[in-house]
Parts: structure tokens; C-alpha cells; sequence
């Protein structure tokens, strides 16, 4: 078996560079997936697969962390525009590497959406104190995370909805 990149979130074979008509549509992807880039960090191997190929299909370029302390050294290697982090997460959960990512000079201003299966009003304080813009809980709506994640990118988005 191949090792895989890390940061690869997908496993699908290049696109054949020889159809004139398939590079014009690779062209015109590269152009929207070239505005955003999301780091999903979960420690669930499918709700990342799950998340990650729903964000790319939007458009959006997206790497994978499994747990916090991986979230916060991509992040600081690649400058993601938002970070979706799961709560509950080994080696450092989601509340800590949120907490550290603040502290970064570089990363503090990153908005990051919490995704969880704590929909606790306690939790939520708790995400909200150490940082977080945004709160999802899991089963993850697709279609409100899309619509989240464009209000928080958008150029007229706070960055966050803790207002």
C-alpha cells in the first residue's frame, strides 16, 4: 500500500490532463478552491471524510488534523481562513488547541467553528469563552455549516457570531 501525505484529504486519481474539456472545468475549480483553505480537525476518521468531501465539492481547499495538538501545527504551517474544531479529541481537545490558537499572535484572528455532540448550554459557554466564532452540533447540518462558514469568511462577516 501507498503511504499517504498526511494532509491529503483525498484519494481520488488525477484528472486525465490530456481532455481538453476536463482541464478548462480543473481550471475553473482551481480558481474557487483557490480563495479558501479549511482545516477540519476531528478525530473521527469519517465525519473528517464526510466533512472534508462536502467542503470540497463546495469548492474549498481542505486539510485534516486528527487531534488538537496536530490542528495547531498545520494551522501554524499553513494558515488555514477558518478552522472546524471537534470538541472531544485525544492528545489535546478541541476547548485547549482553540485556547492555544488564540494565544498565537499569527493564528489568533483564524475563525474557528466548533463541531460537537455536546449541545449543552454549558458547552457552548465554554467554546464561546476560549474563543470560538461559531457552534455546530453533530449530526453536522451541511447545508448551515456551508452557510456559517460563508458568513464567517465573507468580507462583511465579523469573523464570529458571539456578538
Amino acid at each position: 500500500m501507498k503511504p499517504k501525505d498526511p494532509l491529503a484529504t483525498s484519494g481520488l486519481p488525477p484528472i486525465n490532463s490530456n481532455d481538453q474539456e476536463n482541464n478548462q472545468l480543473v481550471e475553473q475549480s482551481q480558481e474557487v478552491e483557490s480563495k479558501y483553505l479549511i482545516l477540519v480537525a476531528d478525530d473521527s476518521a469519517d465525519s473528517a471524510a464526510m466533512i472534508s468531501l462536502y467542503l470540497q465539492h463546495q469548492g474549498y481547499r481542505v486539510l485534516t488534523a486528527g487531534n488538537g495538538e496536530d490542528a495547531i501545527k498545520i494551522a501554524g504551517r499553513t494558515l488555514p481562513n477558518l478552522i472546524l474544531m471537534d470538541i472531544s479529541m485525544p492528545t489535546l481537545d478541541g476547548l485547549g488547541a482553540t485556547r492555544r490558537i488564540r494565544e498565537d499572535e499569527i493564528l489568533r484572528d483564524i475563525p474557528i467553528i466548533a463541531i460537537t455532540a455536546f449541545g449543552t448550554e454549558g458547552f457552548q459557554r465554554a467554546a464561546y469563552d476560549v474563543g470560538v466564532s461559531g457552534y455546530l452540533t453533530k449530526p453536522i447540518d451541511l447545508d448551515r455549516m456551508c452557510h456559517l462558514i460563508a458568513h464567517l469568511l465573507s468580507p462583511t462577516g465579523s469573523g464570529s457570531l458571539a456578538s
